[in-house]
């Protein structure tokens, strides 16, 4: 069986993910269920760190917090590492707290890999790859920035997600 991919239309151009169920069955599921319900239409990249991070999935234009689903149990633990290109799950400082937001790494970041089952070194989990569409990230990465009332690091000129689909 072939890994699933999903189609991110942003505003900025098109992101291709590659999904690892084999990695992280049950983050791979949640992430599905939520692009099938078209809830990722809409939302922004709404924090944006040069050198580090690209992260979207929850927020409106307004950046109002949609409503989701309960929380998926943390896989960061299989083995998957947050380098350039990868896409992983955004949390609280709970590592069980990933819904729906997500991001992609825009550099090898590996103090964000799983080192031990507690709350410091839970690490985030990776479960996907861009496969096409990195030159998108990049230019996202390289937007303006600034804070927006109690959130930090806001495009200027937002990034939205169009829509994100299942690729076939």
């Amino acid at each position: 069986m072939e890994n699933p991919l999903v189609l991110l239309e942003t505003s900025s151009g098109d992101i291709l993910l590659e999904l690892f169920p084999d990695k992280a069955p049950a983050t791979v599921e949640n992430f599905l269920r939520y692009v099938d319900d078209g809830f990722y239409s809409g939302t922004i990249f709404h924090r944006v760190i040069k050198g580090f991070m690209i992260q979207g999935g929850g927020m409106t234009m307004r950046l109002e917090e949609k409503a989701t689903r309960p929380p998926v149990v943390n896989e960061a633990a299989n083995g998957l590492t947050n380098a350039r290109g990868s896409l992983a799950m955004a949390r609280t400082s709970d590592p069980h707290s990933a819904s729906a937001q997500f991001f992609i790494n825009t550099v090898d970041n590996n103090g964000l890999d799983y080192r031990m089952a507690d709350r410091e070194g839970f690490g985030y989990c990776v479960f996907g790859k861009v496969i096409d569409g990195m030159d998108v990230v990049d230019k996202i990465e390289k937007i303006r920035v600034r804070t927006m009332g109690e959130h930090g690091d806001v495009p200027v000129d937002s990034v939205l997600i169009v829509t994100a689909s299942r690729f076939e």
